[in-house]
């Protein structure tokens, strides 16, 4: 089963922290599994619990908490991906309950979800906890401090029947809180890999505090049309900057606590699929997201923490590619955890406004209950709107909604061609993505 999975995921073999992690689980024991972002931490809990789960039990066998919802749909994707026969369901704040309802009546073999979500369903009695015998804690830490400790104590207390837990960080914590209830953990340690890595340049730039966003507008200008995450200590400030680089006419998303989850969501897919090259950020964006490789990341408030600079950077130089993180400084900032030697970017006055995305979102409105899959959308985009696959990005499909990247120079013609066109024998709702 395990093989299988790995070879729908085009998957030859585990990494070495991978490795380590599934021998760590078939002890049997407790496992505590540290290690960077972007190092393949999904995949390494996930065989363990799929090896944990038995075929014909009518219950919830492993349950997994995360701290976004954004966690628990990449967790759910990947599990789908490996193409078992199980079941597996995702609950999360902003998410319709009545829907969580319905899907837990058929109980899952996995349930994915945020600890507020799953304590409510857990409280409401809509879901049986006796079959549950793993847990996974995924990015426990950061659990922790969005304030979901009482909600964890209260389903780690539930759980009668656990045989396994597997409690991941992308760093070391100095001690676990006693509600866990860990038991002579088996420690899988990759943390040492998570500290600056040799493909990762770090730059520096210093800045009246006055010109910051002046400086940060040329710097992204300077970089062009590249993948690039912008960082900020506050979501106010993010929007600051939007508004920034809206008037300046330079194309970029952003993404917050603050937002609806649908607006996240989105801001995300245009990220994946480059519609956007650039994305404006709190650290929720620092780790276990699915954002494709980022080749820069711009510091404009510095984080107050080590731990919280090495998540950021960890967005880039990914799985041995290459990139850069610059730090935009007014000389009277001083950040301890800063190496003193880093090299001072230097910028020009101005440069020209980098041009528009190749790629522009289409928003259809149809999806997963309209039996629509990425089959028919090809099919209707190619021989009824007349594009060559070259013309045609990322396709996410998801319950009610989809999403396709097509090239700029071909939306106008290609909205005009399917203006009353059918999909599945209904008519088609289609637009460009806001």
């Amino acid at each position: 089963m395990i093989a299988n999975a790995l070879k729908k995921l085009n998957i030859t073999a585990l990494n070495q922290m991978q490795e380590s992690a599934v021998q760590a689980a078939k002890t049997g024991k407790d496992v505590v599994l540290i290690a960077p972002t972007g190092s393949g931490k999904t995949l390494a809990f996930l065989l363990p619990v799929l090896a944990n789960l038995k075929q014909g039990v009518k219950g919830v066998q492993a349950l997994v908490l995360v701290p976004s919802r954004e966690l628990a749909l990449q967790i759910e994707q990947v599990f789908k991906q490996m193409g078992t026969s199980f079941k597996v369901n995702c609950c999360y704040g902003g998410h319709a309950v009545r829907v969580e309802k319905n899907n837990l009546a058929h109980p899952p073999a996995i349930l994915i979800g945020t600890p507020g979500r799953i304590a409510y369903h857990l409280d409401n009695q809509n879901f049986d906890e006796s079959f549950i015998e793993t847990l996974v804690l995924d990015e426990f830490d950061k659990s922790l401090e969005f304030g979901f400790e009482s909600d964890m104590s209260y389903i780690i207390g539930s759980l009668l029947s656990l045989k396994q837990r597997i409690l991941t960080s992308a760093t070391k914590m100095e001690e676990i809180p006693d509600f866990v209830k860990i038991n002579a953990p088996a420690e899988v340690d990759f943390s040492q890999n998570v500290a600056v890595k040799p493909a990762l340049k770090l730059k520096k730039i210093t800045a009246p505090a006055a010109d910051k966003l002046d400086y940060l507008f040329r710097l992204l200008s300077k970089i062009g049309n590249k993948n690039t995450l912008v960082f900020c200590n506050h979501r106010e400030t993010v929007d600051r900057i939007s508004d920034l680089l809206f008037e300046h006419g330079l194309g970029h998303d952003v993404f917050h606590g603050g937002m609806e989850q649908f607006d996240r969501e989105k801001a995300l897919l245009k990220f994946r699929n480059g519609s956007h090259k650039i994305l404006i950020t709190t650290d929720l964006a620092a780790r276990g997201l699915d954002i494709p490789e980022v080749e820069h990341i711009v510091h404009y408030q510095l984080p107050y923490t080590e731990d919280a600079y090495i998540h950021r950077n960890g967005r880039t130089a990914r799985m041995h590619a290459k990139g850069t993180a610059y730090a935009i400084l007014t000389s009277e900032e001083n950040y301890k955890y800063l190496p003193d030697d880093i090299e001072e970017e230097v910028l020009e006055d101005s440069y020209a406004l980098p041009e528009a995305s190749d790629w522009v979102t289409l928003y259809l409105a149809h999806g997963k209950k309209d039996k629509i899959n990425k089959i028919d959308i090809v099919g209707l985009f190619l021989q009824k709107g007349n594009l060559a696959k070259d013309d045609l990005g990322l396709i996410e499909v998801k319950d009610t909604t989809s999403y396709v990247a097509v090239k700029r120079s071909k939306v106008t013609q290609l909205l005009k061609k399917l203006n009353g066109e059918k999909i599945k024998g209904k008519k088609l709702k289609l637009e460009i993505a806001s």
